[in-house]
């Protein structure tokens, strides 16, 4: 069944989003046009507009998607001390188009009720994170702080060839493991 016989059973929705992630991933979050996704989708150049309302709307469908997957991925990493930050190290890797989007409100609409959910679900996941990390001495949310930052600043090099052993093959898994141990104490 093609995209276009997907749209009439009612598969608009999940047509547009695939051709927005497609998007991303070429050419960012903002090189693409809500009448590109419906080439990409094979559906008219409207029903994006219709459905999503404007790119914002896109865009929003976008991070609440993308907090969703990030917070199942980060729950499937928990009990491991330096679990979640390779977790969340392995989600950018993976679904960089998401990763993209999600931590650039300024793209969507941050007070939208469903991507508010599902941002501030992965966000209590990471503060979880954060405490099995915490030594007590420091408190819980400048160590949920500390290792948000260390992970994603991490993943942001290694997503953008910054790092030496970004486009070596290298595992990316171990080495975000190795930097962890190094900033957070060394035992596991």
């Amino acid at each position: 069944m093609g995209r276009a016989e997907s749209y009439h059973h009612g598969n608009l929705r999940r047509a547009v989003l695939d051709a927005a992630i497609a998007a991303i991933a070429e050419s960012g979050p903002s090189g693409w046009s809500l009448r590109e996704l419906a080439r990409r989708a094979e559906v008219s150049h409207a029903a994006p507009a219709h459905h999503f309302g404007d790119k914002a709307g896109v865009l929003t469908a976008v991070a609440a998607e993308g907090f969703e997957l990030f917070a199942d991925a980060l729950e499937r990493a928990a009990g491991d001390p330096y679990g979640s930050g390779v977790a969340y190290v392995r989600f950018a890797v993976d679904h960089r188009a998401y990763f993209e989007v999600m931590f650039r409100p300024e793209l969507y609409r941050a007070d939208d009720p469903e991507m508010a959910l599902a941002r501030d679900r992965a966000g209590a996941v990471l503060a979880a994170s954060g405490r099995e990390l915490s030594r007590g001495e420091r408190p819980d949310r400048a160590t949920t702080i500390a290792a948000w930052s260390l992970a994603h600043g991490f993943a942001s090099l290694w997503l953008n060839g910054a790092l030496p052993e970004s486009g070596t093959g290298a595992d990316v898994e171990e080495l975000a493991r190795e930097v962890l141990r190094v900033v957070f104490g060394g035992a596991e």
